[in-house]
């Protein structure tokens, strides 16, 4: 079974560069997936948040048991290269997540919103409808918390900082922040972080089939 999914996995990385080559205009090749390593981080941070069915979900669960995608957001954010940004390419690899039945199975997606008082759990239900636009593919979780003060200590462990901006009414949003993705591998490990400078989808899907590559190797050993 594993050497089944070693070549599912091998010959689904040809492919996909290409898939999200034709949408967009980068001026570089990614790395193919396996041919590099990446090294841990460090452990990826616990807390206890809010699904969108208002029920509380320890963050642990939710990067734990398949390579974790983790960004941090809010719906009210405008900036163009930062939630708007993270969210099309989560976008893009969920779409894509549908048609690859290993993606699917081994990937997860989470939105973190850092603006509890106005992104609750029926927002943000509202919102996740709005932005998948597969219904299939890897699970796609968004979360929120029930205040900022127990949100507080979740963007300290991931070093995200949240500012008020001088103008509320900035037409970027009312937060500024710096754009920060996590990708953490199974066992709860953060391997990556990329900002917006980063942040290619053909990059990402390189890593996370980088790991599992890696987990396929080492079930072998």
């Amino acid at each position: 079974m594993l050497r089944i999914l070693f070549l599912i996995l091998s010959s689904a990385c040809l492919s996909s560069a290409a898939d999200f080559a034709r949408d967009s205009d980068y001026d570089y090749d990614p790395p193919l997936p396996g041919s590099y390593t990446l090294p841990v981080v460090k452990l990826a941070a616990d807390g206890t948040l809010l699904d969108t069915d208002n029920k509380a979900v320890n963050l642990r669960d939710l990067t734990h048991g398949r390579i974790t995608l983790l960004s941090f957001i809010y719906t009210r954010c405008a900036a163009p290269k930062a939630c708007p940004y993270a969210t099309g390419v989560l976008g893009q690899l969920h779409d894509f997540s549908a048609k690859d039945v290993a993606l699917a199975k081994n990937m997860r997606l989470v939105s973190i919103s850092f603006d509890p008082e106005y992104d609750t759990p029926q927002h943000l239900a509202a919102y996740s409808e709005n932005v998948r636009e597969a219904k299939s593919g890897c699970e796609w979780r968004f979360v929120t918390a029930k205040s900022r003060a127990s949100l507080e200590p979740i963007l300290a462990g991931y070093n995200q900082a949240v500012d008020k901006r001088p103008n509320p009414s900035d037409p970027q949003g009312p937060l500024y922040h710096v754009l920060r993705v996590f990708l953490i591998d199974r066992a709860g490990r953060i391997r990556n972080i990329y900002s917006s400078g980063t942040l290619d989808p053909r990059l990402v899907l390189a890593d996370v089939k980088t790991l599992l590559l890696e987990e396929s190797k080492i079930s072998k050993q």
